[in-house]
């Protein structure tokens, strides 16, 4: 089949990365968002949880549909190195490295693995909730208090008691810059993907998707170091 072929090419599966990573990073965004409701307070944080949890169906079925989309996204990169290093051949590092290539375009497919294994404990950490099972006791009593017979998750409670260890988020803002290092030439990435390959407007894209690193990684780390610092508590 002529689609099943291209998307087999160098350029269909360029077009598949570029397609899956604004997935990603619309989910980025969108995440960066509900996190930033702890500022907010309790009440605001743990209501907005409460709605993305009404339905367990649909919840799941929206982890697996955006795990499927990570694993092309990370079979993709990987692929599409694989044969930019067999068509390279022996050619010189430091040439090809001229040819206006950077440490982020370099280095996508690493970091993209890298930042994969972050998800996986991010997901362990707060989701599953097994590396800190006394995550699964927290609720929020204030709810129980004015809903008697219910019980919610204290989300808010359980954000304070994993980012006051120094070591988690450490391990989250190292994970978080290593996310927008790969989503600053990702962004750029992008574009070129869909078409718009014309040298007049990389320099554009380039800040484009540096800002949106940058606002990405401040947005993703002020979380877990306002709570090490103590600005929000319990």
């Amino acid at each position: 089949m002529p689609l099943l072929k291209f998307l087999r090419s160098t350029v269909g599966l360029k077009f598949i990365v570029g397609l899956t990573g604004a997935a990603l990073f619309a989910f980025v965004i969108i995440h960066m968002v509900g996190n930033l409701q702890i500022f907010l307070g309790p009440e605001a944080l743990n209501t907005y949880a409460q709605f993305l949890h009404a339905s367990p169906e649909v919840i799941w079925g929206f982890r697996l549909g955006l795990g499927a989309v990570a694993i092309v996204h990370i079979v993709g990169t990987i692929t599409l190195t694989i044969r930019n290093r067999a068509a390279r051949g022996s050619e010189p590092y430091a040439e090809y490295a001229a040819y206006g290539s950077t440490v982020a375009s370099r280095t996508m497919a690493v970091t993209g693995i890298i930042v994969a294994a972050f998800i996986v404990f991010h997901l362990l950490h707060f989701t599953v909730q097994s590396v800190d099972p006394s995550f699964l006791e927290l609720k929020d009593a204030e709810y129980a208090q004015t809903h008697p017979g219910f019980e919610r998750h204290d989300v808010f409670a359980m954000v304070v008691k994993g980012f006051s260890v120094p070591w988690v988020t450490l391990l989250y803002v190292v994970g978080v810059g290593l996310v927008c290092f790969h989503l600053s030439h990702g962004i750029e990435s992008f574009f070129r993907s869909i078409g718009l390959t014309n040298p007049a407007y990389r320099g554009v894209q380039e800040i484009f998707g540096t800002a949106f690193a940058i606002i990405i990684f401040v947005g993703m780390s002020i979380v877990p170091i306002s709570v090490l610092a103590g600005f929000i508590h319990l």
